[in-house]
C-alpha cells in the first residue's frame, strides 16, 4: 500500500507537522481554558482585580497560563520525555508563580525559584563556555523571564509576542533540531488558543502562572539555539525586541528614579499609549506589527553578512527609538492637556 506522504519533498512534510502540532496545541489549550470559563473555575483559580495602576475596569481570572503551560508540559511529557529539566524546570515555576497569583509570594523566593528553574536546565549543558559568557547568557534569561510578566498588562500583548516570538524560534532551527523546534511549535500553538480568550475585552488573563515560565522559557530557547550554534546570540533579543526594548528603557527609567521596580506601575510604552487615547485593540495592532516585522527581521538577517545583519539590527533599533520617542510626546502632550484643563476648571470655580 502507497504512503500518502512519500511524495512529499521535506520541507514540505516540516511544513504539515509544524502546522498539525501548532493546531493540536491551540485546539487542546483552547478547549481547556473554556472549560475552565465554562466550570467557574477560572475564577476560583486567581483574580485580577482593577486597581489605580490597572488598564481594565473589570475583575477578569488570570489563568490563561493554566491552559498555555498545561497544554505545553503535557504534549512535552508525551513527545520529548528527554526534556525533563526543562519540564521539571517550568512545574517549578508554575507552582510558585500560582501562589504568587493567589496570595503573593516574597520577591526572594520568587527569583530563587527562578534561579533554581535556571540551574536545572543548565545542567544538561556540557560547561565548556568561559564563565563570564554563562553569567552575561544567566542574567539574560533571568531578565528574559521577568521582562514577559512585567509586559503582561494589555489584552493580547504577551499573547501575540508569545506566538510570533516562538513562531519565529521554530522556524530558524526546523531543519536541525527536531526537539527545540517542537517545544517552540507547541507554546507558540498553545498562546494561539489562549488568544481567542484574551481577546478586548479580555475573558482571561494570563497571570504570572503564564507570564514566569514563558518568559523563562523564551530564555531557555534563545539559549538552546545560541548555544547548539543554529543562530547568533542577537538572534533571541531582535525576536522579542519589542518586549525586551519596552521593558529594559522602564525599567532604567525607574531605577534612575530610585523607585522599586518590582511595584506595578503604568509607564510601560504599551501603557502609555492607551492613556493617551488608544483603545486596547489598537494598541495592541501597533505592537502586534511591531512584533511580526522584529521576527521576519531576525529570521531575514539570518542569511544575510554580517555587514547586513549589523546594519539591519541598527536600523531596527533606530526604529524602535523613534516609535517610542513618538509615544513619549503624544503622552506627555496629553497630560499636559489634562492639566491644563484642569487648572481651567478650578479657576472657573
Amino acid at each position: 500500500m502507497l504512503n500518502p506522504f512519500d511524495s512529499l519533498s521535506p520541507a514540505a512534510g516540516l511544513a504539515l507537522y509544524g502546522l498539525g502540532l501548532t493546531t493540536l496545541a491551540a485546539v487542546i489549550c483552547g478547549l481547556s481554558l473554556a472549560l475552565l470559563l465554562q466550570t467557574g473555575w477560572a475564577s476560583r483559580l486567581a483574580l485580577d482585580h482593577p486597581n489605580a495602576r490597572s488598564l481594565h475596569e473589570e475583575v477578569v481570572p488570570r489563568c490563561g497560563g493554566w491552559g498555555i503551560l498545561g497544554t505545553l508540559l503535557v504534549i512535552l511529557a508525551a513527545t520529548s520525555p528527554s526534556l525533563w529539566r526543562l519540564i521539571a524546570a517550568l512545574c517549578v515555576l508554575v507552582v510558585v508563580s500560582f501562589l504568587d497569583d493567589r496570595q503573593g509570594m516574597p520577591i526572594l523566593l520568587r527569583f530563587g525559584a527562578q534561579v533554581l528553574a535556571l540551574l536545572v536546565v543548565l545542567s544538561g549543558y556540557p560547561q565548556t563556555l568561559p564563565w563570564w559568557v554563562l553569567a552575561v547568557s544567566a542574567l539574560a534569561w533571568l531578565w528574559g523571564t521577568n521582562l514577559y510578566n512585567f509586559m503582561d498588562g494589555a489584552d493580547m500583548m504577551a499573547g501575540t509576542m508569545t506566538v510570533t516570538g516562538f513562531a519565529a524560534y521554530a522556524a530558524a532551527s526546523a531543519t536541525d533540531n527536531v526537539s527545540l523546534t517542537t517545544v517552540c511549535l507547541v507554546a507558540s500553538g498553545s498562546a494561539l488558543g489562549f488568544l481567542w480568550f484574551n481577546r478586548p475585552p479580555a475573558r482571561l488573563f494570563l497571570g504570572d502562572v503564564g507570564s514566569i515560565p514563558l518568559g523563562f522559557l523564551a530564555g531557555a530557547m534563545g539559549f538552546w539555539g545560541w548555544r547548539d550554534g543554529r543562530w547568533p546570540y542577537w538572534f533571541p533579543f531582535l525576536v522579542f525586541s519589542p518586549f525586551v526594548a519596552d521593558a529594559t528603557v522602564t525599567l532604567l527609567r525607574r531605577l534612575l528614579r530610585r523607585e522599586k521596580i518590582w511595584q506595578a506601575h503604568r509607564e510601560h510604552y504599551y501603557q502609555r499609549l492607551i492613556q493617551s487615547g488608544f483603545s486596547h485593540a489598537r494598541t495592541t495592532g501597533i505592537w502586534a506589527g511591531a512584533m511580526l516585522l522584529a521576527a521576519l527581521l531576525g529570521l531575514l538577517l539570518l542569511r544575510s553578512t554580517p555587514l547586513w545583519q549589523g546594519i539591519g539590527i541598527a536600523a531596527w533599533c533606530v526604529a524602535l527609538a523613534l516609535v517610542g520617542a513618538g509615544i513619549d510626546l503624544r503622552w506627555m502632550r496629553q497630560a499636559n492637556a489634562g492639566s491644563q484643563s484642569g487648572s481651567q476648571s478650578e479657576d472657573e470655580a
